[in-house]
């Protein structure tokens, strides 16, 4: 037995085991800690990966050669992709997955990484000597030291469950809460802070009368997370199912209103505003007379649901009684009820854009420390910190995403400058390069750095190459091969778009919008038997040729005003600045202590002072101001120069 490694990990969820894979799989020795072998990337609220720019993500963490979208293929129940009336920024890859499966397959991949090991315990104390992490100390009275430690610890920290004026110590039901970090680090200097999210009540199957349900089923094409080729999906495919609340539910749960920890002063803490308990919906809007909720199956063949959009803290008569008044739920049987919970979470803005702490060198956070909330953002927290690890133990430049490289930059961006006051889920608006951080092509974005970085393998390199070859030969197919009117003219009226009144360019119809490539292979044989040459993954490269061609005109046009802000933002400004200064900037006062701690050789990012890059010519008028004040003549006329 060894109790000296390179990186500890603590904590295995999603955050933790992205973490430990990354920095074993780049050759650092590496412990993961955890309270439960059998719990191990548990899925504590709903048995579903993705969603709305959480799919983007996924897709960002399998390119860089993490696992989460690889174990959600594999034991995925259910497949589809979101928001598909939209454009293909917006589309967004969400699955079911089998909850035990999930567990199982990702303890496998833990078990069997070179330079990983597991231990089961509970930490209750960091190490630190000089203001540098040298270990942790657990339950058992074991000390382990560490070159760096990375907290993953979720929910746990000083866990609080209610159910009504039922309180629990726990970070998960039937599970205990770690307590000691949470006080230890704030007498080291921390900030940390209480927040809180629930879960909704688990129902039995065979109580639900499935016919008065509405059925949603899945999609079963080329779609999935990971770019890898394999086969994925597996498993059993299940269906969803809509129901919905009504006004006799409703009053139930108002008259429970007394009862409820969220409004009787029982709960104190921040609960995510873009997932609210049942509760919460019907006070915020109390003229709508139903709320939908869905019905999802938490493994291939068990009879469990997650009954999603009925989150709740009420006591259970009041969560069985409103139940009981939907009419495929009058005869439901729960397993347990919906419960909140409470945490402790630390300001991110004490963290570097590596995640590693600024008051201790070596101590990383990622997940829900903090705060922000669902497995996706946990996971790209967690690998980004696991590369950091690793790079700390071994040298090399922090390794870091831009808002314009990845939604993973754009997360920890905002978490590490702006910080939170509710926890953090990610949306598409929240990234101002939409465009450029699609769902498609996060292999294009990522995949090279991570290989050049050593953790993504040759395999993945290889499929790369092999894809962006295909999808360039298809585009300069499209833009050599010519089209006469004569050949094509009664195809295109067939499919409901305007004739040809000149020979065109094979690319001019692809960019129409009523036409794609699957449609305009059945017109022009030789592109179909261009398509025909793809072995491999052929869907996937058409539809990413597609895409490039027919946004590329806004993809270059994002990637010009992401180089302009990314230019201002490196503008070296000489001497000292006093950003408390500058009052027009409602965060300035802080971010600007910030920056100066992290930029001691005087550089301004003024990008980051902005939520949206559209009010950039706002900020940049501001700080010119100011800029005027302390600043020469000729540095005034370099920055004139970069704003135009």
């Amino acid at each position: 037995m060894d109790f000296n490694y390179d990186v500890i990990v603590v904590g295995a969820g999603h955050a933790g085991c992205e973490a430990a894979c990354a920095s074993a799989n780049l050759g650092s020795k590496t412990l993961l800690i955890t309270m439960d072998m059998n719990k191990i990337a548990q899925m504590s609220c709903n048995p579903a990966v993705g969603g709305i720019a959480k799919g983007q993500i996924v897709r960002e963490i399998d390119a860089l050669g993490g696992f989460m979208g690889i174990v959600t293929d594999e034991t995925a129940i259910q497949f589809r992709m979101l928001n598909r009336s939209k454009g293909p920024a917006m589309w967004s890859p969400r699955s079911q997955s089998d909850r035990t499966k999930f567990i199982a397959t990702w303890r496998s991949i833990l078990e069997n990484t070179e330079n990983l090991y597991i231990w089961q315990d509970s930490v209750n104390q960091v190490l630190v000597k000089d203001r540098h992490v040298t270990g942790v100390v657990t339950d058992m009275n074991v000390t382990f030291t560490a070159k760096c430690v990375v907290l993953t610890t979720g929910t746990f920290m000083n866990g609080l469950m209610h159910i009504g004026r039922t309180r629990l110590q726990g970070g998960r039901i039937s599970e205990p809460a770690s307590h000691s970090i949470t006080e230890q680090l704030v007498e080291l200097g921390f900030t940390a802070g209480r927040m809180k999210t629930g879960t909704p009540v688990r129902i039995d199957g065979r109580s639900i009368p499935f016919e008065e349900a509405t059925e949603q089923r899945g999609e079963d094409d080329f779609h999935k997370f990971s770019f890898l080729d394999f086969q994925p999906r597996p498993l059993k495919q299940r269906s969803c199912w809509t129901i919905y609340t009504n006004e006799q539910v409703h009053d139930i749960l108002r008259a429970g209103l007394p009862d409820s920890p969220l409004y009787n002063g029982q709960i104190q803490s921040i609960g995510p505003r873009y997932c609210p308990s049942i509760e919460t919906k019907i006070v915020t809007f109390p003229d709508k007379t139903e709320h939908q909720l869905f019905l999802e199956p938490e493994g291939e063949t068990t009879q469990e649901y997650y009954l999603n959009g009925f989150s709740s803290s009420l006591p259970l008569d009041i969560q069985v009684k409103a139940l009981q008044e939907i009419p495929a739920l009058r005869d439901v049987r729960i397993y347990r009820p919906g419960y909140a919970i409470e945490y402790d979470y630390f300001d991110p803005t004490q963290l570097n854009h590596n995640l590693e702490t600024k008051q201790i060198s070596n101590l990383f956070f990622a997940g829900q420390i903090n705060g922000t909330t669902g497995y996706e953002e946990a996971g790209g927290q967690g690998l980004i910190a696991g590369i950091n690890a690793h790079i700390n133990c071994h040298g090399g430049a922090p390794f870091t995403l831009g808002r314009d490289e990845a939604y993973i930059g754009v997360l920890i961006d905002d978490l590490v400058t702006k910080g939170v006051d509710e926890p953090y889920r990610m949306f598409t608006s929240r990234a101002e390069y939409r465009i450029l951080l699609r769902q498609d092509d996060a292999d294009m974005r990522l995949t090279e750095r991570a290989y050049r970085l050593g953790l993504a393998k040759r395999e993945r390199y290889d499929l790369l190459t092999a894809k962006r070859d295909s999808v360039d030969r298809l585009i300069r197919f499209a833009q050599n091969y010519s089209i006469k009117p004569a050949y094509i003219n009664e195809g295109l009226e067939a499919l409901g778009t305007a004739p040809l009144k000149q020979g065109v360019r094979l690319i001019d119809l692809i960019l129409r919008p009523q036409l794609d490539m699957a449609k305009l292979s059945t017109l022009v044989p030789a592109l179909k038997q261009e398509i025909s040459v793809i072995k491999n993954r052929r869907e996937e490269i058409v539809e990413a040729a597609e895409i490039k061609m027919k946004y590329q005109g806004y993809i270059d046009r994002e990637k010009m005003i992401a180089d302009k802000i990314s230019r201002l933002e490196h503008i070296r400004i000489r001497g000292k600045f006093d950003y408390s200064q500058i009052h027009a900037l409602s965060t300035s006062s802080e971010i600007g202590k910030n920056r100066s701690r992290n930029h001691s050789a005087g550089f301004a990012h003024t990008g980051y002072f902005a939520e949206r890059y559209k009010h950039i010519a706002a900020i940049g008028g501001t700080l010119m101001f100011h800029v005027k004040q302390i600043a020469r003549k000729p540095l005034n006329k370099g920055i004139e120069r970069i704003k135009q």
